[in-house]
């Protein structure tokens, strides 16, 4: 008796070649845009006007998504926000003495110790 392998266990979820994250703000953004446009066709916009909303933003959402997920990868995005909360410069708040005492104090001890 044979049983086929699923190749797909442990991989990341994919559609149409989005990966990770960009499923979710696809899948996201398209519901804020229908969201919007049942907003304005309720609140009396005309209904052309909603309706090239609606292929504006989600044609714009769409371009967005498979632009970012081409440029940056399964998780080059993440790397970008992460990259954004790195500090500039670290900055050392101790006296220059203190640190030249340090220094001169473990040369002395290497001296003895030779």
């Amino acid at each position: 008796m044979e049983y086929s392998i699923n190749k797909g266990i442990g991989r990341n979820s994919e559609f149409k070649g989005l990966k990770a994250q960009y499923l979710f703000i696809f899948a996201g953004g398209l519901l804020a845009v229908f969201i919007l446009f049942v907003i304005m066709y309720m609140a009396g916009v005309s209904q052309w006007i909603c309706i090239g909303f609606g292929i504006i933003t989600g044609g714009g959402l769409v371009w967005g998504t498979f632009f970012l997920n081409g440029k940056y990868g399964e998780y080059g995005l993440l790397k970008l926000m992460a990259l954004a909360n790195h500090p500039r410069y670290i900055i050392n708040r101790r006296k220059i003495n203190h640190l030249f005492k340090r220094i001169v104090r473990t040369t002395i001890q290497m001296d003895n110790n030779s």
